[in-house]
Parts: structure tokens; C-alpha cells; sequence
């Protein structure tokens, strides 16, 4: 099998935890492109990109290898490779740590808070776990291995190096992981735990809500019991046998059991993103596998709590200062 060519070394360094964008310019049969900036511009039409590219260009910001400044004259060359950092929005810092839970020359398990994303996705860029950890941590190399909502706490993994990416990728992919969430919901004494819902769940890519389709062939299975109930509330442990896109909530919705603090189901609503009165109670509990590096029987627990179980009435009301169990006088 012939092996793909390494592209040369990145002449920029990451910032933030952000790598820059590389790109390849690809093959020119027909000569379309006369230089770089027209490439450029093509490849970022319709969007707020093409003018954003043409300022780097002009400021000098866009680098070829060994750090060689590129201008939008330079002709263009197929199979050549560029770099560039985006001018980035500024972001609202997520007041909240990601508690490492374990770390080794391999693998990395983090904690991580209600509201921040796992990697960076459209306006969740530095603020995500993945970036604040290579940053803090000074694992510039880090990636990650599943991902978590952003509106769900609890544990995720991370590969160090990236050779042994794949290896962790795998263990979700063959589901060789177990996971175990915890949530919140309304009780319902007239439902019986505990039960497997199965159902097929679509995503429409910019739609935000995943949906039943209903009569169709399952493609998502959870286990759902309930721990305990009281003043019309249950703590559930949800089990998933698959990795739908939002599956837990769209499967606890689907019994009239809408997980508390959930902005998409039953209903699409719009929370303030820096409105961190009433995270979602879903907190992914638990992750136990055998380390496919080293052999080791791993399991890992949350050291989070839902914070409605224990004190409804505040979060009801919307004035916690808690989120997701988070205690302010805490360190990373």
C-alpha cells in the first residue's frame, strides 16, 4: 500500500490551543487559477471567508513552508501547501474548570462543565475543552477520542499522541465502552422501569433537533432506569447501546420525560449563551473499557452532581449560582 506523503511542518505555531488552517492547493489542468489570491477567493466564495483570506493575504499572514510570506500574486502552484490563523470573534469565557480525571503517556480523562463544547464548532472555538486542555496542559498534539454536548457534563477522552488516536476512536466505534448518565426529569409513577426504548433517530445537518422517525427500523437503543423519585422528580441512569446524536434526550423525551434544563426537547428555545442558571441535568456518569495500548481495565467516574436533584426549588427559580455541580471556590 503506498503511503500518503507527510505535509511539510506547520511554519505557524498554535494559538490559543487553535491550529492553523493548512491547505493544499490542489491539481490545475486547466490553468483556472492564474495566482494564489484568485484560488483563494474561489475557494471561499459565498461566504464571509473569501474577504477575510484577502486581508491575511495583504497583511502578509498567510505563510507557505519555512515561513515563506505568500501574496495574492504569487502564482499559483498545484500540490503547494499554505498556512493561515482565522481572525477569531471574541468569545466569553466558560467560567467553569475541566477537572482532569486521569492522565498517562496516552490517554487523557477530563471532567468537563455544563456549556463547553468538546472541540471547536462554529461560534465554540477557544472555548471548548479541546483547546483550553492543549493550552493549560501543553498538549498541543491532543485530540479527541468521542465528544460530549456541549450542554452535557461529565467525562471525555482525549488521545495525546496522534498515533494512538485511532486505537481510542475504535473503542467507541466497535462500542467497547460503557457509558452510564445520570439525569433529572419529571416522574411518572405511571411508567415502568426499567425499559429499553428503541427507536430510529434522524439529524438533518443545521437543524438543531434530531427526530423519530416512526414506524422506521431502530438505529438507537437506551436502557433507562430510575434510581430514585421524590416531589414529582426522578434521578435516572441512562444506558446507550448506540450514539445517536442527542439520543438520550431525544429517548427521555419520547417518554414524556424531557431530561429538566433541556433547551431543544420538547421545544426549541433560545437561553442567553452566557445564562448559566439552568444547565441541562444530564451528566455522563461513567466510562469503563480496556485500554487497547496498555491492557488496563479502566473505569472512570464523574465527581459532578445535577444540581436540580438537591435543590429544585433554587434551580426552578432560576437564581443558582452553581452550575452543574460546580463549586466557585474550586481549582482545576
Amino acid at each position: 500500500m503506498r503511503r500518503r506523503a507527510q505535509p511539510p511542518p506547520s511554519p505557524l505555531p498554535q494559538r490559543a490551543g487553535i491550529d492553523p488552517v493548512h491547505l493544499r492547493l490542489p491539481p490545475d489542468p486547466d490553468g483556472t487559477w492564474p495566482d494564489l489570491g484568485s484560488y483563494l477567493a474561489a475557494h471561499y466564495a459565498g461566504g464571509p471567508g473569501a474577504e477575510a483570506v484577502a486581508r491575511l493575504l495583504h497583511a502578509g499572514r498567510v505563510l507557505g513552508p519555512g515561513g515563506l510570506v505568500l501574496s495574492a500574486r504569487d502564482p499559483y502552484e498545484p500540490g503547494a501547501h499554505l498556512w493561515f490563523h482565522r481572525d477569531l470573534p471574541a468569545e466569553a469565557p466558560v467560567p467553569f474548570p475541566v477537572r482532569v480525571v486521569h492522565r498517562d503517556a496516552h490517554l487523557l480523562v477530563v471532567d468537563k462543565p455544563h456549556f463547553l463544547a468538546t472541540t471547536p464548532r462554529g461560534s465554540h472555538v477557544t472555548q471548548t475543552a479541546l483547546a483550553r486542555l492543549r493550552a493549560e496542559l501543553d498538549l498541543p498534539a491532543l485530540s479527541p477520542a468521542h465528544r460530549l454536548d456541549r450542554l452535557t457534563a461529565g467525562l471525555v477522552m482525549f488521545s495525546v499522541r496522534p498515533p494512538d488516536r485511532g486505537a481510542y476512536q475504535l473503542l467507541f466505534q466497535q462500542r467497547r465502552v460503557r457509558k452510564e448518565y445520570e439525569a433529572v426529569a419529571a416522574y411518572d409513577p405511571a411508567l415502568d422501569f426499567p425499559r429499553t426504548v428503541r427507536s430510529r433517530i434522524e439529524k438533518t445537518r443545521g437543524v438543531i433537533a434530531a427526530v423519530e422517525v416512526p414506524g422506521a427500523a431502530p438505529n438507537a437503543e437506551s436502557l433507562v432506569e430510575l434510581v430514585a423519585a421524590r416531589g414529582g422528580l426522578g434521578r435516572y441512569r441512562l444506558t446507550p447501546h448506540t450514539g445517536r446524536t442527542h439520543q438520550l434526550r431525544v429517548h427521555m423525551n419520547s417518554l414524556g420525560l424531557p431530561i429538566l434544563g433541556d433547551p431543544v426537547y420538547p421545544r426549541v428555545t433560545d437561553p442567553a449563551p452566557d445564562d448559566y442558571r439552568r444547565p441541562l441535568q444530564l451528566l455522563a456518569r461513567v466510562l469503563e473499557f480496556t485500554d487497547p495500548l496498555t491492557g488496563t481495565a479502566h473505569r472512570f467516574e464523574s465527581r459532578r452532581t445535577l444540581t436540580a436533584w438537591d435543590e429544585w426549588a433554587a434551580w426552578e427559580a432560576g437564581v443558582q449560582d452553581v452550575a452543574g455541580g460546580h463549586d466557585p471556590k474550586e481549582t482545576t
